[in-house]
């Protein structure tokens, strides 16, 4: 299958825009004196929501619609079920691979360290590096999902690309809010913070290099599958319970509530 040149740098901007929203992250830390913890709640439920809904209404929809044309109903179905779950098991067997006090899935509140942390440095940079790490490895499939999933369809792109930069925003706190109690660098924290974004367009450039020899209505429908469940995963995983610890869970319920009705309302109106 071809692509053009529009559509592939398109697809590619969407993905670097999604994966350096761990740089507004870190300036949000880093520059704001009125740290907004139940705005960065709503906005995370909001982000889960778009998230879920796109991946079990649109996104699994496409997979199962692709392989169906292929192989008969009933197989193709089958097909799609287990790639969703292999998506699953993929992003859970990362998650289990990183130690949970480095691992963004795991994060807590690092809006506002306790005072002791200031001082013990050496343990806050570790904390910072390996956090940085953790993340760009979870933002490799992250990556990849944007890019196919915007190829394939550009509405479908943004929404993914729009539900993906909000939930790296506290991706970008966990990582620069130590680093900078570490070293007293702004910069520092910044740049280790915006370095750790960048793993999303290079997934996608890896991704696409992979399997652009092998894209056909069954790869699309397996990794549309896939995707899916990566996504349902980060929801329920981490955004979920990340905005319940920066706010209330009526807050996050009812970003969650208004993303799926956002969501919703796009996809009817664009049909």
């Amino acid at each position: 299958m071809q692509f053009d040149t529009p559509a592939l740098l398109y697809a590619f901007g969407l993905t670097l825009f999604a994966g350096l929203s761990t740089g507004i992250g870190s300036l949000m830390a880093l520059m704001s004196r009125k740290f907004n913890p139940k705005f960065l709640a709503i906005s995370l439920g909001f982000s889960a929501g778009v998230m879920i809904y796109v991946s079990l209404v649109e996104i699994l929809a496409k997979s199962r619609a692709s392989l169906t044309t292929i192989y008969d109903v009933k197989t193709g179905n089958w097909i799609a079920l287990g790639a969703f779950f292999a998506g699953i098991g993929l992003i859970a067997l990362i998650d289990r691979l990183v130690p949970s006090y480095e691992n963004p899935h795991e994060m807590k509140n690092l809006a506002h360290p306790r005072a002791s942390q200031a001082h013990d440095a050496k343990r806050l940079m570790r904390m910072g590096v390996f956090s940085a790490l953790a993340i760009s490895i979870h933002n490799f499939p992250e990556g990849m999902a944007t890019f196919i999933g915007a190829l394939h369809d550009p509405r479908m792109g943004v929404s993914i690309a729009g539900a993906i930069a909000i939930h790296n925003i506290p991706e970008g706190i966990a990582v620069s809010v130590p680093i900078y109690f570490a070293t007293r660098s702004h910069k520092r924290a910044f740049l280790y913070s915006f370095a750790s974004g960048l793993a999303e367009p290079i997934g996608a450039l890896v991704g696409f290099f992979l399997l652009s020899s092998f894209f056909t209505p069954a790869t699309f429908g397996i990794v549309f599958a896939l995707i899916a469940g990566i996504m349902v995963y980060i929801s329920l995983d981490e955004l979920l319970p990340t905005a319940e610890e920066y706010g209330e869970h009526h807050l996050a319920i009812g970003g969650l509530v208004g993303g799926m009705a956002v969501m919703g309302v796009s996809l009817v109106l664009f049909l």
